[in-house]
């Protein structure tokens, strides 16, 4: 800690990195400053991060810290997803590196959440670690493990949404460069086999964000202990305290989720941030959910009548049951709102409602109509505010859910949804068709053409030609 105090007395705030106009210092790390600035090329607010080049001759720390330098910048382009904070750009000034990424105005990482008086209520934890574990499972697909995952390492923005940062000792399969010797991490959220240092795979990160979990809904990590060795053997060996004991109003379907994410043995956790996210949908659904008093066989009857169900078979329509929920709502109740984010999308089983964007009615929905399938595309925003107009009946089901259905069941989604695409798409047209058609009509009846009235004046009959002879010679 030396030599921070040491880069922090001797830190002057620099006027300009590269190209980039500092605004202020926002923060500190063990291994660097990070700056708000600007980017004039862009016109846009950026953050940089600096790196200290001053270790007070601790050739090790300089080499770490060159390493998470390189393996920051090793991430410029390569991952792409609007929970993972975009790198921008990387590089050196004045023998010290940078590395340049988003800036969020207003957002504050989870630390400030995890203190007992200032938790967040259960459903939206679940929303929260669900963006994290979907956005884990795209990273890992591209072989890259966090290694970090805390909750100063999530950022959480005022729109709700998250940001998952600092790429520093990211694991990346085939890359020498990622390889830094000895354990690397934050003890309090490292898996068992980080903790011993051994080999790592994308079941780590789960376990990392199953410790963020758990102190989101508690305020408490998983294991306290008055030294590092003492909490090396807990994590290693004991189990946590119960989640209901220290919060009684979480459902037991969560907790049971977890505590599945925190197992010792990583092929008893969840196979993948995928399967994490599926768990977590199952139970959000649960516990937003207002679900009509029906059995099976009548939801199975109700499905089957809609027009949206009629190429499915009834093995079909029972996977489709398996990843929704029913949801009753009111008349003038919204149902999404433009802008929002989820994953999930809508059937309408009884009732009437209205799409509407900045105020305008752009169409109207009823029985057997879908909505909000723009759910499928990872990181889409709610493109309109469909609105209840009658009591409304849906069936909500979970994209997430449905990506673990039979691949028939798939397609026949796909199916419906190119369809309803088409469909839209066509009325669209025809509508602007109709708008050109009364356009060129209400011109043309308020500026007569001038050719009509020249040609009603040479059909008048010429005085000076004598009558019975032809003009032709």
């Amino acid at each position: 800690m030396a030599s921070t105090a040491k880069n922090r007395e001797s830190r002057k705030v620099p006027q300009r990195i590269g190209k980039y106009e500092i605004v202020r210092e926002v923060g500190e790390g063990s291994t660097g400053t990070v700056y708000l600035s600007h980017d004039p090329y862009y016109g846009r607010d950026v953050a940089i991060k600096l790196y200290y080049d001053d270790f007070g001759g601790d050739e090790e720390k300089a080499r770490a810290a060159r390493k998470m330098f390189l393996s920051e910048a090793h991430m410029v382009g390569m991952l792409q997803h609007p929970q993972l904070m975009p790198i921008y750009d990387a590089g050196e000034e004045n023998g010290q590196c940078y590395v340049v990424t988003e800036y969020v105005h207003g957002a504050r990482t989870l630390a400030a959440f995890c203190k007992q008086d200032d938790l967040l209520p259960v459903d939206q934890i679940v929303e929260i670690i669900f963006k994290c574990a979907k956005a884990l499972h795209y990273a890992h697909s591209r072989g890259v493990i966090h290694r970090d995952i805390k909750p100063s390492n999530i950022m959480y923005t005022q729109d709700g949404d998250v940001r998952i940062i600092d790429f520093g000792i990211a694991l990346v399969s085939d890359s020498e460069i990622s390889r830094l010797e000895g354990i690397a991490g934050s003890p309090s959220y490292m898996s068992p086999e980080q903790a011993q240092g051994q080999p790592l795979t994308n079941r780590s990160d789960i376990y990392s964000l199953g410790a963020v979990m758990y102190e989101l809904l508690t305020g408490t990590r998983p294991f306290k202990a008055g030294n590092l060795a003492k909490l090396m053997h807990q994590i290693i060996y004991a189990t946590p305290p119960p989640i209901h004991t220290l919060r009684p109003e979480v459902p037991e379907d969560l907790e049971h989720v977890v505590a599945t994410a925190l197992q010792k043995d990583p092929e008893k956790r969840f196979r993948s941030g995928q399967d994490l996210a599926a768990a977590l949908t199952r139970v959000h659904q649960k516990l937003r959910s207002r679900t009509p008093h029906m059995d099976q066989s009548e939801q199975l009857a109700m499905l089957r009548r809609l027009k949206f169900f009629h190429e499915f078979s009834p093995n079909e329509i029972a996977e489709v049951l398996k990843a929704s929920t029913w949801q009753n709502c009111s008349a003038d109740e919204e149902i999404v709102r433009e802008g929002d984010m989820d994953d999930r999308f809508y059937i309408v089983v009884a009732g009437n409602c209205v799409v509407e964007r900045n105020g305008v009615v752009l169409g109207r929905l009823g029985t057997g109509d879908c909505f909000g399938e723009s759910s499928y595309v990872p990181g889409a925003r709610r493109a309109a505010t469909v609105r209840a107009t009658t009591s409304v009946t849906l069936l909500k089901v979970g994209a997430t859910l449905l990506e673990q259905a039979s691949a028939n069941c798939q397609l026949r989604f796909n199916r419906v949804f190119l369809r309803a695409l088409i469909e839209r798409l066509q009325k669209a047209e025809d509508t602007a068709e109709v708008q050109t058609l009364n356009a060129r009509r209400m011109a043309a009846a308020a500026h007569p053409p001038l050719a009509r009235v020249g040609a009603r004046a040479r059909s008048a009959p010429n005085a000076t030609q004598p009558t019975g002879t032809s003009s032709r010679r």
